[in-house]
């Protein structure tokens, strides 16, 4: 039962779609964080990202759970409308999936070039992603592309919740999709496909949702936003310890939170056969997870560049709006406040699994 709210409280309404990593946000709750911070955290379910972005934009909700590139896809004016939004926080690594056809799957797991087992299909193939500028469309692009798969000429890209993509799947609508946990998962317990790569593989450690919330909020509010940042923050030391996963994994199978059977979203949360250190959903990683890095999303920026969404940088302080999206002083300031370590600087180096570097 969720604790009820003591007088004083400030309430604040966050909005999260049914997915894994929405785990933090389902603790804080649960767990009373928020009310040891003088908060009441009030969850709201959404149907699709694009719920997300409109209702915390419209200040209906004061933070939001989000992919951390559809925050740069609204800010730069390409994800739906433009808006001011800052990033408190990160909320977790790794923990997504692209997810293919029994046709598509059994290829690239015989080794044969996935390019050639596309154009053998009938008729154009159809991927799935979760949000025209979200990471999902940038995994899934990134790591078709690295397949000899041109992503924006040679398949059709439709945008779907990520419930409706294994169903969708297993009818034959789709032929791919990358979404967050449990939905890969999903799909191969009905038997509609099979994962083939985790993200923690293509990029260990990559940044994937974030606490995000209009920038006027986070400048005008800092005490309420440090106070958020704060609670979350703690939610996610506590996830990282697996004696805890069990408590959580009932809270997210209720059909409020994701609404799939316990021992389904228990195994999203359990290391996978063969998993290397670091390619595994973690919340917190002593706070590695948690920082948000600069230079993480100058390489989300890039990759906008890339498939022609936004103009080359034409000097090297174009990207220099991004200190204003990352409340690193915020971020720094909870984390004093909970003893959790911080980084000296504000940008790292990460690799990718074909050798090329990010950020």
């Amino acid at each position: 039962m969720t604790p009820t709210t003591a007088p004083g409280h400030r309430t604040l309404d966050i909005g999260f779609m049914p997915l894994i990593d929405s785990a933090p946000l389902i603790a804080a709750s649960r767990l009373g964080l928020d009310h040891r911070h003088g908060l009441h955290l009030r969850l709201h379910r959404q149907a699709s990202w694009a719920a997300i972005r409109d209702r915390v934009l419209s200040g209906e909700f004061d933070a939001v759970h989000a992919m951390a590139a559809m925050v740069y896809g609204v800010q730069t004016g390409i994800g739906g409308p433009r808006a001011d939004l800052a990033i408190l926080m990160g909320l977790n690594q790794n923990g997504q999936a692209i997810t293919l056809s029994p046709l598509l799957a059994e290829a690239v797991a015989a080794g044969r070039p996935l390019a050639d087992a596309v154009r053998a299909l009938p008729r154009t193939p159809v991927f799935a992603q979760t949000f025209p500028t979200g990471t999902h469309a940038v995994w899934l692009y990134y790591w078709l592309a690295a397949q000899g798969v041109d992503p924006m000429h040679g398949i059709d890209v439709v945008t779907l919740p990520p419930p409706q993509m294994p169903d969708a799947l297993a009818r034959g609508e789709l032929d791919g999709f990358c979404a967050g946990e449990p939905w890969g998962a999903q799909a191969e317990a009905i038997g509609a496909g099979r994962r083939v790569i985790r993200s923690g593989q293509l990029w260990p450690g990559h940044p994937e949702k974030v606490l995000a919330c209009r920038r006027d909020f986070a400048a005008l509010q800092p005490e309420v936003a440090l106070a958020l940042t704060t609670t979350v923050l703690e939610a996610c030391r506590w996830l990282d310890d697996p004696a805890h996963h069990a408590d959580v994994v009932a809270w997210l199978a209720e059909p409020d939170a994701i609404g799939l059977p316990a021992d389904r979203i228990a195994a999203c949360l359990r290391p996978r056969d063969g998993e290397q250190p670091g390619e595994g959903l973690r919340f917190h990683a002593d706070g590695d997870a948690n920082f948000p890095w600069l230079s993480d999303g100058r390489g989300f920026l890039r990759q906008f560049r890339r498939w022609g969404w936004l103009p080359s940088a034409r000097h090297a302080g174009d990207d220099d709006w991004l200190h204003d999206v990352h409340r690193l002083d915020t971020y720094r300031q909870a984390a004093r406040t909970l003893g959790v370590t911080v980084p000296a600087g504000d940008e790292r180096h990460c690799v990718l699994f074909d050798g090329a570097p990010w950020g």
